[in-house]
């Protein structure tokens, strides 16, 4: 079970949560949400858009992901990490400026204005505020408290980075209960999303970065999908040909992330 740190061992603050628990803690956080998608939810079966109206969107996502939210906050308040979690001390090389650059410029460019025109403005509203709830909540789990778990238990960087990202598109599989075997794929489409994040959180060396880059990445993907009448953008394109260039980039180029001559340990308050 997790237990208070040893300060004299770990020194380190806070409670300590080993990795399987955390799995737990992820499972319980994706529960809370397909618990209640299902148990609130609204019915959508009849629309083309899973979100055709602000009160589908708000009980089918906002009152779900608002709940993981609360949940994700009492497990840091819990474990006594929130001075760690909101800050992330590990430098990079300049060129990992451009991760989160880019994916804000083509997330912004990528947004169906057009159609977002045609809706209400409580189902825009709405949508907004998914993202926003979506970027705090989804990186409070998995670059807050995931990225941590695995730090502290003395994982390389690189591994950090591997292993959070992974179990953030995994947990994404709970979507099959609505989507199928399409969300197999989009598993394995967010584990990536999900290291292009870590990057963002080592740039900023705060938490809000990467909320900030999630939430506008989500609001883009979701621009031309609400409504009644949803609709194929090419705006779409980019983001799918920004990621693809990203891993390109990381894949075949392989340039070095790590700041030269610096240790890459993250700084821990206190």
């Amino acid at each position: 079970m997790p237990d208070r740190a040893d300060s004299t061992q770990q020194g380190l603050p806070g409670r300590r949560l080993a990795w399987p628990w955390f799995l737990v803690v992820v499972i319980v956080y994706a529960g809370i949400i397909q618990g209640l998608g299902q148990l609130i939810g609204v019915d959508t079966d009849y629309s083309d858009s899973e979100f055709p109206t602000a009160e589908s969107l708000v009980r089918n996502a906002l009152i779900p992901i608002g709940a993981s939210i609360v949940f994700g906050a009492a497990v840091v308040t819990w474990l006594g990490w929130w001075g760690e979690v909101l800050r992330y001390r590990a430098p990079v090389r300049r060129w990992v400026r451009w991760v989160p650059v880019s994916m804000i410029a083509v997330a912004l460019i990528a947004l169906n204005y057009g159609h977002l025109a045609d809706q209400s403005p409580s189902l825009v509203a709405c949508l907004i505020l998914l993202g926003l709830f979506v970027g705090v909540g989804e990186e409070l789990m998995f670059r807050g408290i995931g990225v941590h778990v695995f730090r502290r238990a003395g994982f390389t960087e690189g591994k950090v980075a591997l292993y959070s990202s992974i179990v953030f598109g995994l947990v994404h599989v709970s979507n099959a209960f609505g989507q199928g075997a399409q969300a197999l794929i989009q598993a394995v489409i967010v584990s990536t999303s999900g290291y292009f994040f870590y990057l963002c959180l080592r740039v900023g060396g705060v938490i809000l970065l990467p909320m900030l880059v999630h939430g506008l990445w989500d609001v883009s993907l979701l621009s031309s999908l609400v409504g009644d009448e949803p609709q194929t953008y090419p705006g779409l394109v980019l983001i799918i040909l920004l990621q693809v260039v990203l891993i390109a980039v990381l894949v075949v180029k392989r340039p070095p992330i790590e700041a030269r001559n610096k240790t890459v340990a993250p700084e821990l308050p206190g």
